[in-house]
């Protein structure tokens, strides 16, 4: 590895002239010292060096101090050389490792934090040296005076014995953290999550927001975590404790960053615990170097959250392909849910609004919700949730976002994104912009039948410049027929009286009565309601048997209409006699 700065190895005076059974076996105690060291900074050190066999550590008194670091860890509390230290006074160790002045020397040899994995590896592999030479010398006394079939088996199970996991906690207790211990696991109330400010998503949860450009996703994010790290409510949720909150940019440039804040009313001494990284010189997210980046960006602000936008801009792989989010989850995501740190990913919209984010589907498999903000124009927005996997917390919001303007800037402290509040009556309050409620709502005002298919619904959505994608269109034409259904369940002749242009009438009346009837939906003799022209009557069947309605030709008088006898029709009369009593109509001679 290029970038990790190789440690010296100490060495023995007496190894250079001495035999195998005099050499000082093989160690680093650089090595050690920057692991220990690392762990005691950093919450991603100890992610890097916890696969080691606490055994792996040639100094005992490092082994100590790594046991104390993991048990500690184990139980979530802080790790730091003053907390490491009281536990090991309470242990009685303190002495036996050198004093608490000892793991301040182990702070100070720290080289880099990112480097403790590398480091882990040295202290592994000189441990499997010591364990190999300990086996060679118990084979070499064995060989002297053992069987020889028993010489061959024992050593065998000696090296393989001293190379099983290479050093690894293969046999550490400390792998076993994460067996579940079954009465504290069912005595532990899952059930009562206290959601983070916003109702979004709950402590150590994964959620996506997707929009596109126009819904101002930063905007919404950035006003969102800011309120979360200052402890003030958002969304009409309660206020909670201020959350260390670490929001990660590669999208906004620092003058759109400050204008923002200042419209939300932050600025100097109202950041709260909010940790803003700017365009960060971070390796891409997808690769192990990158999600390394990352945990130790979190561990050094101790954050909560974690905030990537946009999170196309932080990986190296193809967007279409899932290997790319595949190994952002298992080189990023995953090690920060394991750490319990919650993040927001943003994302763009693909081409089709409502098959969600672009690029892979695979996007959706790593995230326990993803949110979808959509701008209805007027300031209004819509999130809604599309995918959930624990389906807590609320799934849709409206929301407004109010903002005062001077000139070419937003005015101080004049920005923000509230709920949507209605003065009309309840049956119109689900009907916010955007929904599949106001679109249905807005297609019954236009007197689009309840019945009408696919096609006439999407030509008077683009008519009324509403925009649908096709499984929406398909959604809302099915609501409104089970609507119908569920108000005529026999579909009443009334109800379907007149279709748009290219429908075909559906069982029609023959003899419809009711000319001016209103739309369905529509509350007979309300003002400036359309009355319905009469339709034809079909001649067609109705499937049930009933045959055609045939075309009558008897000759018709002239005034009444009615049929004139056959007989007197071919003597050259248009009319029935008492029908013209002045003239009879008598033919010309």
């Amino acid at each position: 590895m290029e970038n990790v700065r190789h440690l010296n190895h100490r060495p023995d005076p007496a190894a250079a002239d001495g035999d195998a059974f005099t050499r000082v076996p093989p160690h680093n105690l650089d090595a050690e010292q920057a692991v220990l060291g690392g762990m005691l900074l950093s919450r991603d050190g100890i992610l890097a060096a916890r696969t080691l066999n606490p055994t792996a550590f040639y100094r005992p008194a490092h082994e100590t101090i790594f046991r104390t670091i993991l048990d500690l860890h184990a139980k979530d509390e802080p790790v730091d050389p003053i907390m490491v230290a009281a536990e090991l006074v309470s242990r009685g160790d303190i002495g036996r490792v050198g004093g608490t002045a000892y793991l301040h020397v182990l702070v100070q040899a720290v080289p880099s934090v990112a480097n403790v994995g590398y480091y882990a590896d040295v202290i592994a592999e000189h441990a499997v040296r010591r364990r190999v030479i300990e086996a060679a010398v118990r084979i070499t006394q064995l060989g002297y005076d053992g069987d020889l079939d028993e010489v061959i088996t024992t050593s065998r199970k000696e090296i393989e014995t001293a190379t099983e996991g290479s050093g690894t906690t293969a046999r550490s207790s400390h792998l076993a953290d994460s067996f579940l211990a079954w009465d504290d696991f069912f005595a532990t109330d899952f059930g009562a999550v206290q959601l983070l400010p916003g109702r979004l998503m709950a402590p150590g949860q994964q959620i996506t927001i997707v929009g596109d450009g126009k819904a101002g996703k930063s905007l919404f994010t950035q006003e969102w975590l800011w309120r979360m790290a200052t402890g003030q409510s958002f969304l009409g949720d309660r206020p909670q404790p201020q959350i260390s909150v670490l929001y990660v940019d590669a999208e906004n440039g620092w003058p759109d960053v400050q204008g923002r804040f200042i419209s939300y009313g932050a600025g100097p001494g109202r950041m709260g615990m909010l940790t803003y990284a700017s365009f960060p010189p971070i390796r891409p997210l997808d690769t192990p170097g990158g999600g390394a980046d990352l945990m130790a960006m979190a561990a050094e602000v101790e954050a909560q959250v974690v905030c990537i936008d946009t999170v196309s801009r932080f990986i190296s792989g193809p967007e279409n392909e899932s290997d790319t989010w595949l190994s952002l989850y298992r080189n990023t995501l995953l090690p920060l849910k394991r750490a319990g740190i919650g993040s927001v990913r943003l994302d763009h919209l693909g081409k089709d609004s409502d098959k969600g984010a672009r690029g892979s589907s695979a996007k959706t498999q790593d995230v326990d919700h993803v949110w979808t903000l959509a701008a209805q124009g007027g300031g209004n927005l819509t999130l809604r949730r599309t995918h959930t996997r624990t389906g807590i917390g609320p799934d849709h919001f409206r929301i407004v976002r109010q903002a005062r303007r001077d000139g070419d800037t937003y005015m101080p402290g004049c920005t923000r994104h509230v709920l949507m509040t209605y003065e009309q009556d309840p049956a119109t309050q689900a009907a916010a912009p955007g929904t599949d409620e106001h679109i249905i709502a807005r297609l019954n005002d236009a007197g689009v039948p309840l019945d009408a298919g696919n096609r006439v619904v999407k030509a008077k959505l683009a008519e009324l410049q509403i925009p649908a994608g096709s499984d929406k269109v398909a959604r809302i034409v099915k609501a409104r027929q089970n609507s119908a259904a569920e108000r005529s369940p026999q579909r009443s002749p009334e109800a379907f009286q007149d279709t748009f242009p290219g429908n075909v009438p559906r069982n029609g009346s023959r003899d419809s009565k009711d000319a001016g009837q209103p739309f369905p939906g529509n509350t007979e003799g309300t003002p400036g309601t359309p009355s319905v022209p009469l339709s034809p009557p079909s001649r067609r069947g109705d499937r049930e048997g009933t045959p055609e309605e045939k075309t009558s030709t008897e000759p018709l008088c002239t005034i009444c209409t009615h049929p004139i006898q056959p007989d007197w029709a071919a003597r050259g009369y248009t009319t029935h006699l008492g029908c013209d009593p002045t003239t009879s109509s008598h033919p010309a001679a």
